[in-house]
């Protein structure tokens, strides 16, 4: 059970934060869930901001991405109602805002999929881009986005 996995982990999910504009945190297409992207926050509010490259370090990065995961399974909980539903994480897409010549995004976002892996198991192993952008959102180090296959109710 992948709360039982949390707790040994020592792992509480974050409470879902609700869309800030006009879109849903996850949509359903049959067996598939479409997790928006997730920001690094901690209590509703952005905790790691800037670039990577510039005022923000890889390992610093690698937390960002974590908390986002997190933030993105909190999410498939609310929108499942039990995250035992999951069957595979297919793909991954990470978001780093990154300064000019940063060129390291797949080691930033490692720090996410190592931790589904982690949660997961198998079921975390899945596909994945890592991308450099110039901006996120409030200013956020990264942004991640999941693309979910899910057992029906």
């Amino acid at each position: 059970m992948i709360e039982t996995r949390l707790r040994e982990l020592g792992i509480d999910l974050p409470a879902p934060v609700a869309p800030g504009y006009e879109y849903v945190a996850v949509a359903m297409q049959g067996d598939i869930a479409y997790v928006s992207g997730q920001l690094p926050r901690l209590d509703a509010h952005t905790v790691i901001t800037g670039k990577l490259g510039a005022d923000v370090s890889v390992e610093r990065g690698q937390e960002a991405a974590k908390l986002c995961v997190l933030h993105a399974l909190a999410q498939l909980r609310t929108a499942l109602g039990d995250l035992d539903r999951i069957e595979r994480v297919v793909k991954m897409t990470g978001f780093v805002a990154s300064a000019p010549g940063f060129n390291q995004q797949p080691a930033v976002i490692d720090g996410a999929s190592r931790l589904l892996v982690e949660i997961l198991g198998e079921r975390g192993r899945h596909a994945r881009s890592a991308i450099g952008v110039a901006e996120l959102p409030r200013n956020a180090a990264v942004e991640i986005e999941m693309v979910v296959a899910v057992r029906p109710c």
